[in-house]
């Protein structure tokens, strides 16, 4: 077990890599409000595995939809905690990073030099929406009909490119097939994959710069 070690850690430099991690300084004034972020990421993490879990069984037609959750929900072993947990890690994540967005702006955290660190910050955010937005549509339910119809037909008051924006958002004149799977795509591949990257930004940026001061 040794040897195998050995040939990575000549290679990896595990070592430093685990040193530079467990050495890195907290700030004293730190506490339980600066974990919020941590907390959005593990809920994030969770919703990642849940949603995979749930591809398995979950049918992205609108004839078929409705009825695939319910058989999540009834038939599939632990459907119905998999997809609990993911609507509640759901409604957790919203919640931790609007606290997290409240913390950083009442502590300064988006002043010099961690800008950058804001504005990826605010696309997280505007991530974290959009996966509310294109998830509630998925069971095709009257409320994600209905939430995804008034949703979508918002940007229809915009003179000139209003009605352009709206088929682009539904991929068709009214709430349709090509609509739910518009969102399913957005919802499974896009969107986890842009507050990835967005994320993976964020943390380097806070690695690099350090936790901000206290007011």
């Amino acid at each position: 077990m040794s040897k195998i070690y050995d040939w990575f850690e000549e290679r990896l430099e595990i070592q430093a890599i685990a040193d530079d991690i467990t050495s890195k300084y907290v700030p004293p004034h730190v506490n339980i409000f600066y974990c919020l972020g941590g907390i959005t990421l593990t809920c994030f993490l969770v919703q990642v595995a849940t949603g995979f879990a749930m591809t398995f069984y979950y049918r992205p037609t609108v004839t078929e939809a409705f009825a695939s959750v319910q058989y999540i929900m009834t038939e599939t072993k632990f459907g119905w905690l998999i997809r609990s947990v993911h609507r509640w890690s759901a409604s957790m994540m919203v919640l931790m990073m609007i606290l997290h967005v409240f913390r950083v702006y009442l502590t300064g955290g988006f002043k010099k030099p961690r800008e950058l660190t804001w504005v990826t910050g605010v696309v997280l955010a505007v991530l974290t929406a959009s996966f509310g937005v294109t998830g509630y549509s998925l069971p095709r339910d009257q409320i994600g009909y209905w939430a995804v119809k008034i949703v979508t037909g918002v940007p229809e008051g915009i003179p000139v490119i209003g009605s352009p924006l709206v088929e682009l958002l539904r991929g068709s004149a009214s709430v349709g097939q090509f609509t739910l799977t518009r969102f399913y795509s957005l919802h499974t591949f896009v969107l986890p994959l842009l507050t990835a990257v967005f994320m993976l930004m964020h943390f380097s940026m806070i690695r690099k710069q350090g936790i901000s001061g206290p007011l």
